[in-house]
């Protein structure tokens, strides 16, 4: 009679057990949230003029990134990215890349140096080309 009792008991939980499992929702069944699939985010970029623009946003124009919009005025770029193939820092690595200064990543001098007079934006601060004329 305790074995019946016991097995009675172990089948009402059972199926106590079976209806709660089926009124989880499956998303709550899921410990870590999902990764997002675009993150939009804004920095400075040093740049002077239309072909600065250009050169920004075509840098941009890569996979992983949805949208990169330069304002010349302001010098904030607005780059929509997906953080699942691209992390921020290789966005401020690609705008380097094409000569131009970012608030984390200083473009080589060689490539600056490779840019168009009216594109150049670094000051002299040595103060060379004004003693030497």
């Amino acid at each position: 009679m305790k074995t019946k009792t016991i097995t009675i008991i172990a089948a009402i939980l059972l199926c106590f057990a079976n209806t709660a499992d089926a009124t989880i929702p499956a998303t709550s069944l899921h410990f870590a949230p999902k990764p997002l699939k675009k993150v939009t985010i804004t920095f400075a970029v040093e740049a002077n003029c239309g072909d600065c623009k250009n050169r920004i946003e075509g840098a941009l124009d890569k996979k992983g990134v949805l949208k990169a919009v330069f304002n010349l005025e302001s010098k904030i770029l607005t780059v929509t990215y997906d953080p699942r193939k691209l992390q921020e820092i290789q966005l401020h690595n690609m705008v380097a890349m094409v000569g131009h200064d970012t608030e984390k990543v200083k473009a080589s001098n060689v490539v600056y140096e490779s840019l168009p007079d009216c594109c150049k934006y670094r000051q002299d601060d040595d103060g060379w080309e004004h003693n030497h004329h």
